[in-house]
């Protein structure tokens, strides 16, 4: 009964993803060309000056003119092959549904070497650019920093996973690797809505509410899909928990504790504060009470590996806030940031940061139980260099 609903959920989330993916790719080759040549078309800026105000794009777009400058042809050459990204996931996704397998590798090799190529000219831009200089600030550049390692990293472990014979960590890893990606038109999308919920923001303004959650969206949103496309009721080899009660009730104390502590610092920002701390905790429970309710679900209905990998990344979950206060602690001492702009990117990058823990945690954990089958099924089996049975 409820198996053509979840069907048709998953076709709207593919369409939607296909449509979000398809319609940003022409934005982000556009995005910089202004800043090459005065009155280049870019079909973003035109878009949200008519959604928004040309004042509100205009004033964020000229502080972006210098920093830009710097590094102009290495950030055209990122954003160019950031829309071509945005067409090859799609397309990647799509043959994986439909089982064309040398196309999708072929799209695959293509894919790789496409983001370490548009990474290594982010990757310019942040070398050259203060992190004071970032547009609105130095948590900014420290999440595109972040995101920029884990979108290489990602797809690292996916191609490792790939020719390892591990298909279904690569396609965790692909699909986390391009929920990062996801970022980039999904913060697009909040600079234009945003404005509707905070009045009288500026653009960086609102830039700073939305990398509060970001990370834990795109991150939520990876593992769903990862949970929807793997419908086995259990993984070979994997048998019990690294989940049991004692630590995912430790995880919860740790992770309320620490909760706790950055809601009480934010609300000692003022009005800022808690829009920032709002724009976080939303999104967080959202994902907390999903994935607790499905790991409940899973463990009910006999599930083992889904109620597995959910307690995993609800454990990643619930440390998170530990992980940014103990982040935003550091970037207040080591980098010379005031304690709201430490605290803010050590929460904007804590969600993120734990899903691709927990990811590799469920990456090991499958790995660990394809060994302890491996080495069952060679005890088993009968040597050739064992003495005959005695006969009579």
């Amino acid at each position: 009964m409820n198996r053509p609903r979840r069907a048709t959920w998953r076709r709207a989330a593919t369409i939607t993803v296909v449509v979000v993916c398809v319609g940003y790719a022409p934005i982000a080759m556009t995005e910089l060309w202004p800043y090459a040549h005065r009155g280049a078309p870019a079909f973003g800026e035109w878009l949200l000056g008519r959604a928004m105000s040309p004042r509100y794009v205009a004033d964020a777009l000229a502080t972006r003119i210098g920093p830009y400058g710097r590094s102009l042809a290495a950030m055209i050459f990122h954003s160019v092959l950031g829309g071509v990204l945005m067409l090859l996931g799609p397309a990647q996704l799509i043959s994986a549904i439909r089982r064309r397998r040398r196309l999708h590798r072929v799209l695959g090799v293509v894919f790789a070497l496409t983001v370490y190529a548009s990474m290594a000219g982010a990757a310019i831009y942040l070398a050259r650019t203060a992190p004071r200089d970032a547009f609105s600030g130095p948590a900014f550049w420290i999440v595109l920093a972040t995101i920029l390692v884990g979108t290489v990293m990602s797809v690292t472990f996916g191609i490792l996973a790939a020719v390892g014979n591990f298909p279904d960590l690569h396609q965790r890893w692909m699909l986390l690797c391009y929920a990062y990606l996801m970022t980039a038109p999904l913060l697009r999308l909040e600079w234009g809505a945003l404005p509707a919920f905070l009045p009288g923001l500026s653009m960086a303004d609102v830039n700073r509410v939305a990398i509060m959650h970001l990370g834990a969206v795109v991150a939520f949103g990876a593992l769903v899909a990862s949970r929807a496309m793997d419908k086995r009721d259990a993984s070979p080899g994997v048998r019990g928990t690294w989940v049991p009660t004692p630590v995912l009730v430790t995880a919860h104390v740790a992770g309320a504790s620490a909760l706790g502590w950055l809601v009480k610092s934010a609300l000692g920002w003022g009005s800022g504060g808690s829009r920032l701390m709002a724009a976080y905790l939303i999104p967080f429970a959202a994902a907390y009470a999903t994935m607790f309710v499905c790991q409940r679900r899973a463990g009910r209905d006999g599930r083992s590996w889904a109620r597995e990998e959910w307690r995993l990344h609800l454990v990643a979950l619930c440390l998170a806030p530990p992980f940014s206060a103990a982040a935003g602690l550091l970037f207040e001492h080591y980098a010379g940031l005031d304690r709201p702009t430490a605290l803010a990117a050590g929460i904007a990058i804590g969600c993120g940061m734990l899903a691709f823990a927990a990811t590799a945690a469920v990456s090991l954990r499958v790995m660990v139980g394809r060994e302890v089958l491996k080495r069952e099924r060679l005890a088993a089996a009968p040597r050739p260099d064992r003495d005959p049975a005695p006969v009579g």
